[in-house]
């Protein structure tokens, strides 16, 4: 006698959500005169106004060799550099 085997139902397809409605966001209108004011801002050149990471390493590694390579004071000498090349008294 042949064996009968019941199928067992799929799992339900999961339900699709609706779709969200897109929002759209309304741009700002630009006119030829901001066009031209915003070229020329991007056309400058932007210096900084403190010295920067390498000026302060190099000093700080100075005062490292001063000081013998004698390691657990390099935030120190960061900062003391960071001090003679902006100026600023202690």
């Amino acid at each position: 006698m042949a064996e009968i085997v019941k199928k067992t139902k799929s799992p339900a397809k999961p339900k699709t959500t609706a779709e969200k409605p897109k929002i759209e966001v309304a741009k700002p209108k630009t006119t030829e005169k901001a066009k031209t004011v915003t070229a020329k801002a991007s056309k400058t050149n932007v210096t900084s106004i403190g010295p920067s990471p390498e000026e302060i390493a190099r000093l700080a590694h100075k005062y490292w060799a001063e000081r013998g390579f004698q390691h657990g004071a390099a935030e120190q000498d960061w900062l003391r550099a960071e001090r003679e090349l902006r100026g600023i008294a202690s």
